[in-house]
């Protein structure tokens, strides 16, 4: 296995075609074909599948063009250190539940190292993607939260996957609502004050059990429930209906405006906001980055 090998099968993924790939790379089509195909023989995997309409990356290709990423940033760095060559173009991958501070670390990232080329993701998603995500190296770094009610199911799927959580912070429920609402002038909300209000939450796709569920106390039963699949959807939901949701406090004036505001909830639980990544792996200086932002984004709401 080369280093030439790998840029060759990420090169392919990332144009979608060999014969796109073969004119980036400058080689015959037939030669790269052959050097994919000695790189899948030697690693005994098949990396892309053939079809009528193409290749497509396989599922095990996924995880390794994750790895091969990972390897050619590293050279990158030691070509930018030892040889002062510029020439690669950051690439960096998050997928978190749907948290304002999460945005607003990632915005940091691409501030810092995006210059004039880069490729970054933010995918705010379901829980068990987040998961799926980072153990397939989708991702680097996943964000999610854990409370007495889940807490068991959640580490253990995340062990697992052989992903570690870190703790950020532990917060007290908040409910996220209106400043218009009928109950935004309360100092703190109760459940019994929000029986006759809309409740919003996340959809969870095929993992709707209340373990997944991005909101704490999914289990209580509500007259009024609205499933939605982005933030921006249910903070409108929230104006234009009263509707409410339930997450940590933290709020971003500069995401989400001066239309939603966050009250205590007075119940008996936490929401601990953690980060995961691959066990024993090495962050890259992206995600390090990331984690530094992510910790200057929280630090008021952790004093």
């Amino acid at each position: 296995m080369t280093l030439q090998q790998l840029k060759y099968v990420v090169t392919v993924a990332e144009k979608g075609t060999i014969s796109d790939a073969a004119k980036e790379l400058f080689i015959s089509q037939p030669s790269l074909t052959n050097a994919i195909k000695d790189l899948e023989n030697e690693m005994k995997i098949t990396i892309f599948n053939r079809t009528n309409k193409g290749i497509v990356v396989s599922n095990v290709g996924d995880e390794f063009l994750a790895y091969a990423r990972q390897v050619l940033e590293q050279t990158n760095l030691l070509e930018e250190k030892f040889l002062n060559v510029k020439k690669q173009s950051p690439r960096f991958s998050v997928s978190a539940q749907h948290y304002s501070f999460a945005v607003n670390a990632f915005v940091d990232v691409i501030r810092e190292f995006g210059g004039s080329q880069y490729d970054f993701t933010l995918r705010e998603t379901q829980t068990y993607e987040i998961i799926e995500d980072v153990s397939r190296l989708k991702s680097e770094i996943g964000i999610l939260y854990t409370s007495s009610k889940n807490e068991e199911v959640i580490l253990k799927l995340i062990k697992q996957n052989d992903l570690e959580f870190e703790e950020l912070f532990v917060a007290k429920p908040h409910v996220f609502l209106s400043s218009q609402h009928p109950l935004a002038e309360q100092l703190v909300i109760t459940l019994e004050d929000l029986e006759e209000y809309p409740y919003l939450s996340f959809e969870q796709g095929d993992y709707n059990s209340f373990y997944f569920s991005e909101e704490i106390l999914s289990t209580v039963d509500r007259n009024k429930n609205i499933k939605v699949r982005d933030r921006a959807t249910l903070f409108n939901l929230a104006v234009g209906l009263n509707g409410y949701t339930v997450s940590t406090g933290v709020i971003s004036k500069e995401l989400n405006g001066e239309n939603i505001i966050a009250r205590p909830l007075m119940v008996q639980e936490f929401m601990r906001v953690g980060t995961i990544k691959q066990k024993n792996m090495t962050l890259s200086r992206y995600g390090q980055a990331y984690m530094e932002a992510l910790k200057k984004h929280i630090s008021e709401f952790v004093r």
